[in-house]
């Protein structure tokens, strides 16, 4: 029998959702170069570390795919392919980026400004609005370490971090004890609105049910109220007016609030205006009290890839650089409605499944022609790919620098060895670069 050599890495951050929680402790079995134990993360987070071992579903070595099916070549052919499709493309799209480390997004601008391509991340189909709400009228926010220790009123409005976040309310937003709320849950209130009684509703104090699709209206008699208007409806978005005075009463009555807002309100109906109003309120608020805001973020460094791109182009998703300088503008430039229109003709996917979550005709549309995907695993995007190009997982395979979704950034650690043949993003993005330069002439 075999005696195991363990070895325990300390401090660890976790690459799943914006929470970006640093205190994981992962143990790897160092004869086997397996992960063997997870400790501290949410359920999602721990399989994550354990997806990150050799098995079937793991891509190990770059794939092309010849008569339909997928088989393995060595990298200088892989790259050789991928760089003749992007070549050869008149209208390419790179699109992901929200689940790798900054410095590949940075790689990642400067592959599409050498293309003349579309550069697109995954704010286009979650917190794009978000991002254009900020631009119309800035955002009061703080870091989550501020609302950990000084909130004692939290609103979740449109989203469910029991399930999205299942550690943000134990680290920051609810159970926690803080510098000023050492009670932790009994210090605080809790409100959610959202028009289904989610798992993180039935644990709060106030669960405000609005109609879906109606969150503009609502945020609109909030402040009416707040301005002391006498509003002469019996209801607004199917609340109660008794039941939004309850909830202007709370937030008036409060030392410190923060509205965390997800989805719920940038995908729905008004999307930007959502937010604008959002933040509006949070401003209207602050004569009463404090109060700030801050977006829920899904992948756990779509704020860096907004952020890395902004630094690099002025924008931070959904740009077009076809003219030789990035324009940028939603709608026009963004990945969904590119296809939708069928003007994509070759595709770099990286760090992203759009496949799993775009629209169908999109999708039918990103599947009709070249399709080159940076993927560890055997997903739906990989599977219809032309050339499979296999990373090493940022976070746990590879060191890197993420940000949080209050952009805070953290250094991400490397816990163990990829398998197989394995490079990081950074180091596939560079080699395209590369070699795009050299069929480009440009070297």
């Amino acid at each position: 029998m075999v005696q195991r050599k363990i070895k325990t890495v300390y401090d660890v951050v976790c690459p799943f959702c914006g929470t970006l929680c640093d205190d994981l402790e992962v143990d790897i079995d160092l004869t086997t170069n397996l992960v063997v134990e997870v400790r501290n993360a949410c359920q999602i987070g721990t399989a994550k570390f354990y997806s990150s071992n050799p098995g079937e579903h793991r891509f190990e070595k770059p794939l092309i795919r010849e008569n339909g099916k997928h088989k393995e070549v060595s990298w200088e052919e892989a790259i050789d392919k991928a760089a003749e499709i992007l070549i050869k493309s008149k209208r390419p799209l790179l699109y992901g980026f929200s689940s790798t480390e900054c410095e590949a997004q940075g790689k990642g601008v400067e592959l599409a400004e050498i293309l003349g391509c579309i550069l697109d991340n995954t704010a286009s189909v979650c917190h794009g609005p978000s991002l254009l709400a900020e631009q119309d009228v800035g955002i009061p926010t703080s870091t989550l370490g501020e609302y950990k220790n000084r909130a004692d009123l939290v609103i979740f409005w449109g989203s469910n971090p029991v399930h999205a976040h299942p550690r943000h309310l134990g680290r920051y937003s609810e159970f926690i004890r803080g510098y000023f709320r050492k009670d932790g849950r009994n210090d605080r209130f809790v409100v959610v609105i959202d028009p289904r009684n989610t798992h993180t509703a039935q644990i709060a104090d106030l669960h405000i049910q609005v109609n879906p699709n109606e969150d503009y209206e609502l945020f609109n008699a909030i402040r009416a109220l707040l301005r002391e208007v006498e509003l002469d409806e019996k209801e607004v978005s199917g609340v109660p007016i008794s039941k939004i005075k309850e909830l202007v009463d709370v937030i008036k009555s409060c030392s410190f609030g923060v509205i965390f807002f997800g989805m719920g309100l940038t995908q729905t109906l008004a999307h930007h205006r959502n937010i604008d109003a959002a933040i509006c309120l949070t401003r209207e608020l602050n004569d009463h009290t404090k109060f700030l805001i801050t977006p829920m973020r899904g992948h756990y460094n779509v704020a860096g890839a907004n952020t890395v791109f902004t630094w690099n182009t002025g924008y931070a998703y959904s740009i077009d650089f076809s003219r030789g300088y990035p324009r940028y503008n939603p709608g026009e430039f963004s990945s969904v409605d590119l296809l939708m229109r069928d003007e994509i003709d070759a595709s770099l996917i990286v760090a992203s499944d759009p496949a799993s979550n775009f629209p169908a005709e999109s999708v039918k549309s990103l599947f009709k022609h070249p399709l080159i995907a940076v993927e560890p695993h055997e997903t739906p995007t990989s599977a219809f790919a032309d050339v499979v190009l296999p990373p090493a997982i940022a976070g746990i395979e590879c060191e890197g620098t993420a940000y949080r979704m209050d952009h805070v950034p953290l250094r991400l650690r490397k816990v163990k060895d990829a398998p197989g043949e394995c490079l990081t993003d950074l180091e596939i993005l560079e080699r395209l670069i590369e070699k795009v330069k050299e069929k480009k002439g440009e070297k």
